[in-house]
This record gives structure tokens, C-alpha cells and sequence, in this order.
């Protein structure tokens, strides 16, 4: 049998797509305050949101004869037709929020518009609304919500506890304030305030309130072109964390979650971050309301992006120029310059140092001396420029040096260099498949590898101006293969196979290198695009700060 619902129960079902927790209630009110024009919004819970909510602003207000409106499903004042669903630019838009908070609580709304004398004030439940009295108050809307839940109970016991409940509104408002520095935010819980943010064109505070003292370390980036701006701070280098959860995106400023662009996210710092460590901060994406559906998810907490695919080009590009940027102002703080010319020991190798000349060499009026002291364990390059002591991890920065240098190749489409004798080896059957899908991009890169019988293959030509290590090694074709099988997350296939490649051609731990090679090596590291991290994200450069050996010696 077919029957239609009576309204409280189509009430609570659509307040069941819109109210989740305490949390739903402070997001729909803090938004229409900002909607509203605010710039000063103060938030007061009590016992996690579920015996007490309030949430009032300094907004334009509501006018009277709208107040009993305000609280109907389907009323709104931000949409006047179908047609405006292609253009929303507000935060608010499908008319349900406080009739849906209304279905699920006991709702107060007090408001006075600028020309008023007075507050009117209205109290909702369920389908049931009050008569409109006049009540004092300042202009703006103060928001009053009491017993969450208390007509449905069962909701109650999907809550957690009313700490962690505040906790979750305490996390939202804090990483929403990021996005509206002209507005103030206080948070009060329990009678104990929380934070106050002051409305200020800095943002330091609020960031440093989210991400920690880490945030002073964060890179600031910004571009735009035709289709996108993207703004904001990313995490620098080698500083990451477990998870993604602290990626914040705004879209026209709405707080929202996008796999896309948390993947442009993960793409731009390929290279910069660790294996199974994630990129953290906050992006600003601003684009033109037509070209965003923001209609597709109940709790708006999810767009459609017309041209999805270029806005995620202009992240990822934006991110990794950042980070760039980054790279050489951290390089700059932690080495200066390597010494030119001859020191003790024994002359390098005529192929390392002809793959080592500096393009310029400063002069010691332009940067302090970097000093190299010593090979410590047949594995790092010690140095100092006299302020502090620097080791240098000799294969991850080779390994840097050459992962760019066929990178480069690549780009350039640079002529490899032919062998005389080819080289000829064999691999197992499941190698040979995983070798075949490499060999375009092997000799993209200028290692040119061909087919030489059912599992033999032959190398014909190498990449023109390998960075070797001036010795006979050879390379260990073999475990260059297995290695082609390791997940490199965040790296192209191309890239893979060029990060593994570059594993296999250079200097290793326990390799002994000579004072002329160490010095080449940390002048060539210098002139990369990313000095400060091997292809797999592991760190190249370690210094060590004078206040840091203090404490070594208990001298501090």
C-alpha cells in the first residue's frame, strides 16, 4: 500500500540529508552568516553542540515579514529561479538549512535589519512556528538551538562524545576562518572560549591555529589564468604527514573535498616527499560561478568542475613552482657555495669532472665558502661554511643530479650516445613484460634498449653525458629491472623509470669519492630544480645548526 508521509516525517528525512551531527547545524548557520555579509561571527556550544548551539552575526538581518519564511523548506533568498543554479556564488543556496535544523530541534531566530527599531524573534519546532515578537537586539541574526536530536534519540547514539563533538566544530570553524581573514571568528564551548580571531589581512595566526608551528615554514604560491586562480600555502618539503586530511581546498570559497585536486595535490610533489607521506596546507581556488556545479552533493560538501582536467593542470603547476621556489630558498640557507677548483687528494676522472662544470661560479663577495671537509663513512660529504656543519648524502644527490639530467634529456629530445659494442643481457619472463612497457621511456630518457632474442634484450646507446662516477662499476641491469616493479608514488611512468634508472647509474653508500668529486658533486647539486630531495623523496642535505651540536655537549 502507497501512502504519502505526513510533513514531520518528510521533515525529519530531509533533515537526515542535511544534519548529520552538532557539526551540520554551526556549518549551515555560519554560512548563512557569511552570506549575510558578516564580519564579526560568534559561535557558543554547549555539551557538544547537542544541548546547546548559538551562532550570531552582524549581517544585514532578516526583515520581519520574512522571518516565518526563513524557516519553511524550499525558502530561500539567494535563488530566484532555475536559471540562477548555473551561477550560485553563495555559500547557501537550497533553502532547507533551518527548516531542516528545525525538524530535529527547537529553533530560536532573533533578527533586526539595519533600518529597525528593534529584533523580531521567532520560535520554529518540527512544522510548528511561533508568533513573531519584538525583543531587543543588535542588527544582525543570533541563532538559537536547543535538545539536538531530543525528538529523534537514536540519532544520538551514532554521536560521539560531547569532547570530540566539539572538537569537530572547533577543527571546522578554525580551517573555514582561513578562507575569510575579514571576518572575526570566536568560538566559545561550555562557557570557556576556545579562540578569537581577529578580522586582519594576516593570516598567521589562524595558520599557525591549524597546522601548528609548522606553518611558519610553509611556501606561499599564486597564478591564474583564464580559467582559475589558485593561492595559498603548501608545506614545505620534507614535511609531511600520514594522511591527507589536513589538504584544505576552498572553491570560490566553500570548504570542500575533491579527489582531482587532491590528486594535482599528491602529482606537484613527486619527487618532494617520502613514500606514504602526504602534503599538507591550504588552497584558494577562485573560478567563475558558472563553471562550478555546486549541486551535487546534500551537504554541498563536494562540486563538479566544468573543466575539471585544466583547473588541475593550473593546481599542480602552481604547486610545483612553489615548490621550486622553496627548494632554492632552502638550498640557500643550507649550503651556500662548493669551492671551485683543486683541493687535496687526488685529481677526479676526466668524464666526472667534464659532466660537472658549473655553468657560473660566484664569488665569495656573493655567498659564504662551503668548505668540504671530509667523506664520512664512504656514504655523506662533509662540509661547513664555517657556521654550521652540513652532510651531504652522496647518492641521494647524485641520484638527484642524473634523475634531472634525463628528465632534461627527455625535454630536449637530446641525441643518445651509441656504444661500440652493444650490451647484452637476459631476464626472467614476467622481467621481460615489465621491461617491454619501459623501452619508450628509456629512451626518452637516452638509454636505448632493444629486443635481442625471446629474453634477451641489448643496450645500443646511453644517455649523452651520463653523470658517472669515474669507475668501472657496471651497471646492474638486473636490479635495475626488479626495481622497476617498486610503487613510486606521485611519479608518472616516465618518471619511474627514470627515478630507477638513476638509482642504478651512480655512486652508492660505500663507494669511496675523492675531494675533486665530492666538490663537483655538491656544485651540480646545487643547480637542480629540486636540490633538497632524491627522486623517491628522501632528503640529499642534513645541516646541523651550532645551537644544535651546543646541546649535543651540554652546553645548553
Amino acid at each position: 500500500m502507497i501512502r504519502l508521509l505526513d510533513p514531520e516525517t518528510i521533515g525529519q528525512i530531509a533533515a537526515g540529508e542535511v544534519i548529520e551531527r552538532p557539526l551540520s547545524v554551526v556549518k549551515e548557520l555560519v554560512e548563512n552568516a557569511l552570506d549575510a555579509g558578516a564580519r564579526r561571527i560568534g559561535v557558543r556550544v554547549r555539551g557538544g553542540g547537542l544541548d546547546e548551539i548559538e551562532v550570531a552575526d552582524d549581517g544585514v538581518g532578516i526583515a520581519p515579514e520574512d522571518l516565518a519564511l526563513a524557516a519553511r523548506r524550499h525558502a530561500t533568498s539567494k535563488l530566484v529561479d532555475a536559471a540562477a543554479l548555473a551561477h550560485v556564488d553563495t555559500l547557501g543556496f537550497r533553502g532547507e538549512g533551518l527548516a531542516s535544523i528545525a525538524a530535529v530541534a527547537k529553533l530560536t531566530i532573533v533578527s533586526r535589519t539595519a533600518g529597525a527599531e528593534v529584533a523580531t524573534a521567532i520560535d520554529v519546532h518540527a512544522d510548528q512556528l511561533g508568533e513573531l515578537r519584538p525583543l531587543a537586539g543588535p542588527p544582525g541574526t543570533r541563532v538559537l538551538v536547543r535538545d539536538l536530536f531530543g525528538n529523534v534519540p537514536v540519532r544520538r547514539e551514532y554521536l560521539r562524545s560531547a569532547a570530540a563533538e566539539s572538537a569537530r566544530i572547533s577543527g571546522w570553524l578554525a580551517t573555514l576562518a582561513l578562507a575569510y581573514p575579514q571576518v572575526a571568528f570566536s568560538l566559545e564551548s561550555d562557557g570557556r572560549p576556545v579562540f578569537t580571531f581577529a578580522a586582519a589581512d594576516d593570516l598567521a595566526p589562524r595558520l599557525r591555529h591549524v597546522f601548528g608551528q609548522e606553518s611558519a615554514a610553509m611556501v606561499a604560491l599564486r597564478t591564474e589564468d583564464a580559467r582559475a586562480i589558485v593561492s595559498g600555502w603548501v608545506s614545505s618539503p620534507g614535511d609531511e604527514r600520514a594522511d591527507r586530511r589536513a589538504q584544505i581546498l576552498f572553491v570560490n570559497g566553500r570548504l570542500l573535498r575533491s579527489t582531482l585536486v587532491s590528486g594535482a595535490w599528491s602529482a606537484a610533489y613527486r619527487t618532494f616527499a617520502m613514500v606514504g607521506r602526504h602534503p599538507y596546507g591550504v588552497l584558494y581556488l577562485q573560478i567563475p560561478p558558472g563553471e562550478v556545479d555546486p549541486n551535487v552533493h546534500p551537504t554541498k560538501s563536494d562540486v563538479r568542475l566544468r573543466h575539471g582536467d585544466r583547473v588541475v593542470a593550473v593546481v599542480k603547476d602552481a604547486i610545483g613552482a612553489a615548490l621550486r621556489r622553496g627548494a632554492t630558498a632552502r638550498l640557500e640557507r643550507a649550503i651556500s657555495f662548493a669551492p671551485h677548483g683543486a683541493g687535496p687528494g687526488s685529481s677526479a676522472p676526466a668524464d666526472w669532472a667534464d659532466a660537472f662544470v658549473p655553468s657560473a661560479v660566484p664569488s665569495e663577495a656573493d655567498a659564504k665558502t662551503l668548505r668540504v671537509l671530509a667523506q664520512v663513512d664512504r656514504t655523506y660529504i662533509l662540509a661547513t661554511d664555517g657556521d654550521a656543519v652540513v652532510l651531504i648524502d652522496q647518492h641521494a644527490a647524485h641520484e638527484r643530479i642524473v634523475f634531472e639530467q634525463l628528465a632534461a634529456n627527455a625535454r630536449a629530445h637530446a641525441a643518445a650516445e651509441p656504444l661500440l659494442i652493444p650490451h647484452t643481457f637476459e631476464v626472467r619472463p614476467d622481467e621481460a613484460d615489465r621491461l617491454d612497457a619501459t623501452l619508450d621511456a628509456l629512451a626518452a630518457g637516452g638509454l636505448h634498449v632493444e629486443r635481442f632474442g625471446e629474453r634477451a634484450y641489448r643496450v645500443t646507446a646511453t644517455p649523452a653525458r651520463l653523470v658517472h662516477a669515474g669507475r668501472s662499476r657496471p651497471f646492474d641491469v638486473v636490479d635495475f629491472v626488479e626495481c622497476l616493479s617498486d610503487d613510486v608514488r606521485g611519479l608518472d611512468a616516465d618518471q619511474r623509470v627514470w627515478a630507477s634508472l638513476a638509482c642504478h647509474a651512480v655512486v652508492r653508500a660505500g663507494d669511496r669519492l675523492e675531494y675533486p668529486e665530492m666538490t663537483a658533486l655538491v656544485e651540480r647539486l646545487q643547480r637542480c630544480e629540486n636540490p633538497m630531495h632524491c627522486p623517491h623523496g628522501r632528503p640529499t642535505i642534513v645541516r646541523l645548526e651550532p645551537d644544535r651540536i651546543a646541546r649535543l655537549f651540554k652546553r645548553v
